[in-house]
């Protein structure tokens, strides 16, 4: 079995899959097999919830502050369990602040709108906004919904500012400087939170 607990630059993460309908240019993951504290990020099968629970139970989350999903795959292609792992993880410490690495394709993923959902269980949404324009972003991200991708995750933040919560959008510090500022605009016309990120930390 993967790690689905790691740690880096002392955050927590959990790494609840490795599925993903985008294979992102920069991807952390075509890297390595692993970051962080962790030895293996990439699971033979998909874990299960009580295998998520009982790595939970293992690691210890009574005097974690922060935690992230966030590992090799989209958080939000395995749905039912990230909503599960969330409301656990505030069942055993109410306190702890939650956050979610996303591509924002969650709607599309699952068929369904989900922001929500996510929004009632998760404190932060962080959405890879990539590029500022449909044609760049399925070129940087080469997701398998071409042309509607790029809409879709623009929705999906928009619903998820709307909810209130803690809404950023990143892009890679290696898009240019004309694309971020574009991306920029974007973000601050949504109301999400606009970081750079640096490509060469990998988060």
């Amino acid at each position: 079995m993967a790690d689905i607990i790691y740690t880096l630059d002392d955050n927590v993460y959990l790494n609840i899959t490795n599925k993903c309908p985008c294979n992102c240019a920069f991807c952390i993951r075509s890297k390595g097999d692993a970051v962080g504290s962790a030895k293996k990020l990439w699971f033979d099968e998909e874990p299960s919830f009580e295998e998520i629970k009982t790595a939970i139970d293992a690691y210890g989350f009574n005097n974690v502050d922060n935690a992230v999903f966030c590992g090799y795959g989209e958080p939000t292609n395995s749905f039912e369990n990230l909503i599960k792992t969330a409301k656990y993880l505030k069942e055993i410490n109410p306190d702890i602040k939650l956050r979610i690495n996303t591509n924002g394709l969650s709607d599309l993923i699952n068929g369904t709108p989900t922001a929500k959902t996510i929004c009632e269980n998760i404190d932060i949404i962080s959405v890879s906004l990539n590029a500022p324009d449909s044609e760049q972003y399925d070129k940087i991200t080469r997701n398998v919904y071409s042309g509607r991708a790029f809409d879709a995750m623009l929705k999906f933040t928009k619903e998820c500012v709307e909810c209130g919560n803690d809404v950023r959008m990143t892009v890679v510090d290696v898009i240019g400087e004309e694309n971020i500022e574009k991306s920029r605009k974007i973000c601050e016309q949504i109301g999400a939170r606009f970081i750079v990120r640096s490509y060469a930390r990998g988060r």
